[in-house]
């Protein structure tokens, strides 16, 4: 590759960065307004036209606060956990299967589970390392929760990949030109929703921020610029599995404006259940993860792989 080629992937790579930024700004925006209607109120609709510079006054705000330091913390990993969650939460992106210029690889779903595995060990270390007993908490809750649901992430992708034989995200493009998934595997694709929100820590799995028992969680004793960085990385999280839900149920990735319009639906989805349902309650959560969707998902892997077998 040309010196060129590389500088190009770099600029795509930084616009995209902007990107993902502006998209998290306006996604905290469209979840307050929508839980503002939802409870019949406003939301935030004071700074600029109807609020719309709210998130960026925000992002200010924490950015120019004074960083607290803890005392009694394990300071360079209290330090650093906030900042590798963020750049993990980013790294994932790179799977966006532009057309041209940027990082596009054969294996992007083998790439899209160790990033996500790895996000789990910046949550448990942010919760050990405050060497608070509300954070540990928070931590541990966390990883137990996010290492079950990749289980169930994980086998409902080996349906989607036993039907198109491939790790290439491209490919679902090709495979949904006459039907869509969603149509093919109705009950996965419901089983895929809760499951990422779950991955996500959100409502109504949000065990690792229960306000009510754990006062904040594992981000407890983060404030500032760290709070900030976290906050972001779980945003962009909720927009990449809205993005990954689009690609794979919803018709695969094309470049046009009703690939970016499902997947705004299926964030609002996120912020619609955030405002609809109660907090689960733990055990129930893992009785969900261990009885209910690992036998649907196995069951359905098997199913698609004697199709398989049987058509070829």
């Amino acid at each position: 590759m040309m010196m060129v080629d590389y500088l190009n992937i770099m600029i795509g790579m930084l616009i995209l960065i902007i990107g993902i930024m502006v998209g998290v700004a306006f996604l905290t925006l469209l979840e307050r307004k929508v839980l503002g209607y939802i409870q019949i109120r406003k939301g935030p609709n004071k700074m600029g036209l109807m609020g719309l510079l709210q998130p960026f006054c925000d992002g200010i705000k924490l950015f120019s606060k004074e960083q607290m330091y803890l005392f009694n913390s394990n300071y360079l990993s209290y330090y650093f956990s906030p900042i590798v969650s963020f750049i993990l939460s980013l790294m994932i992106w790179m799977l966006i299967p532009y057309y041209f210029n940027l990082v596009s690889f054969n294996l992007g779903l083998l790439f899209f589970f160790c990033c996500t595995s790895m996000g789990v060990y910046a949550i448990m270390i942010a919760g050990w390392s405050s060497n608070s007993n509300y954070s540990l908490l928070g931590g541990l809750r966390a990883v137990a929760q996010t290492i079950s649901y990749e289980v169930s992430l994980s086998l409902i992708l080996m349906s989607c990949i036993i039907l198109i034989m491939d790790f290439n995200l491209l490919k679902f493009y090709f495979y949904q030109s006459l039907i869509w998934f969603i149509f093919l595997m109705f009950p996965l694709s419901l089983c895929w929703m809760s499951s990422s929100l779950a991955e996500t820590n959100r409502t109504p799995f949000d065990f690792a921020e229960g306000e009510s028992e754990l006062v904040s969680g594992f981000n407890i004793e983060y404030s500032g610029g760290s709070f900030a960085l976290i906050f972001l990385a779980e945003y962009s999280s909720i927009l990449f599995m809205s993005l990954i839900f689009s690609l794979i149920y919803l018709g695969g990735y094309s470049l046009s404006i009703m690939f970016y319009l499902k997947m705004v639906f299926i964030s609002f989805l996120f912020i619609w259940v955030r405002g609809t349902l109660p907090r689960y309650r733990y055990d129930k959560l893992m009785y969900l993860s261990w009885k209910i969707y690992l036998p649907i998902s196995l069951n359905f892997l098997l199913l698609f792989i004697g199709l398989k077998i049987f058509l070829i």
